[in-house]
């Protein structure tokens, strides 16, 4: 673990991850090193849309609307390709001091009760407890990712020998949802990069296109037309080949939950929490920007970029504070998270609020 300008981060290498190993700490880099030398490898309750909140909220959010304030508010882990049916995680993996594991800005994780039993995920249910509830009629093994659109090698892929070629890392992440509330989570997966590079997308590639499990069986909440489903985001090309784009298949040292998108999940640490789509079962490479699941139910609230700023706020609640779960008092939120040293030049020239 190193630390530059007081600020630290977390990464570790796993060579075979199982659930609940017993794996000392190998590796620890500070995040500067960490872009530097993975960059030179390359280069959302109500039933009405408009009303549905991209994110979680917290305790206390809804009576913050009602007064007009900014709400608290909550977003919603190891083989890879994550938990099977037989599995069902039940805390952080054993053997290691997880408390003494702390982010970017010295700030401690967020419990696994936290992470796994307060999220949003409405292919479950749009209450906050609803996926970890209902989310066990999801079944990740076996899975598939199909890849497609301009791209080298399209196909439909395992998703062990989609993950196989690549090395697992674990790392800490500040998640930052819409609707004012913040998490610092413990996650386990490998760079979205690494696969990118892997399919080879042609020079027509200019978005990747990610699309969520769509089977109202085992996901029961797209019963009811809340959403257009499948979910799906996208990211532009080069922010999916940023360094700390992950794709997580688990957390605090275990297979993701269900309730956590499992067993494969997008994680953009300095965009809002709606951007990392969960139950990842399609790619689609693209030479013109898609259409957003967000985007298209709410465009006048959520945008296409999604970046965490500050200055923004949403029509309903300003994004100038925010609530970390399990604490009392607001902090001031971050330019892009508090990731902006990394990803401000990603946007240069953009008018970020005009492209919210």
């Amino acid at each position: 673990m190193n630390m530059r300008e007081g600020r630290m981060v977390w990464v570790r290498r796993i060579r075979e991850p199982r659930d609940g190993e017993v794996t000392p700490y190998e590796t620890w880099l500070n995040r500067r090193h960490f872009i530097g030398r993975t960059a030179k490898a390359a280069v959302a309750s109500a039933l009405v849309p408009g009303l549905l909140a991209g994110c979680d909220v917290a305790p206390g959010g809804a009576a913050a609307r009602e007064r007009g304030a900014d709400p608290g508010a909550g977003e919603p882990a190891g083989r890879p390709g994550g938990a099977g049916p037989q599995e069902s995680p039940t805390g952080p993996a054993p053997g290691r001091d997880w408390a003494g594991v702390r982010s970017e800005l010295d700030e401690p994780l967020n419990s696994w009760q936290d992470i796994t039993t307060y999220n949003n995920f409405y292919e479950f249910g749009t209450g906050k407890e609803d996926p970890a509830r209902n989310a066990h009629t999801l079944r990740p093994r076996p899975w598939s990712v199909a890849v497609e659109g301009h791209v080298a090698k399209p196909g439909v892929y395992d998703l062990e020998d989609f993950l196989a070629p690549h090395a697992v890392e674990e790392r800490v992440y500040r998640l930052r949802c819409v609707e004012a509330w913040s998490m610092v989570i413990p996650w386990r997966g490998i760079p979205l990069a690494d696969v990118v590079r892997r399919l080879e997308p042609t020079s027509k590639a200019k978005y990747v296109e990610m699309t969520t499990l769509y089977d109202p069986e085992q996901m029961p909440g797209q019963r009811r037309r809340i959403l257009e489903w499948p979910y799906v985001e996208a990211l532009r090309l080069d922010e999916a080949m940023h360094p700390l784009t992950l794709l997580a298949t688990g957390l605090y040292g275990r297979n993701l939950p269900n309730q956590n998108g499992a067993p494969l999940r997008l994680v953009v640490p300095w965009k809002y929490g709606f951007k990392s789509v969960k139950s990842i079962v399609r790619f689609r490479f693209l030479d013109e920007m898609p259409p957003t699941t967000w985007a298209v139910s709410a465009p006048s609230e959520y945008g296409f970029y999604a970046n965490v700023n500050p200055e923004v706020d949403h029509p309903r609640w300003s994004q100038a504070r925010e609530r970390r779960l399990g604490e009392f008092r607001r902090r001031p939120t971050l330019m892009f998270n508090g990731y902006a040293d990394e990803v401000a030049h990603l946007y240069s020239g953009m008018d970020l609020r005009r492209w919210f």
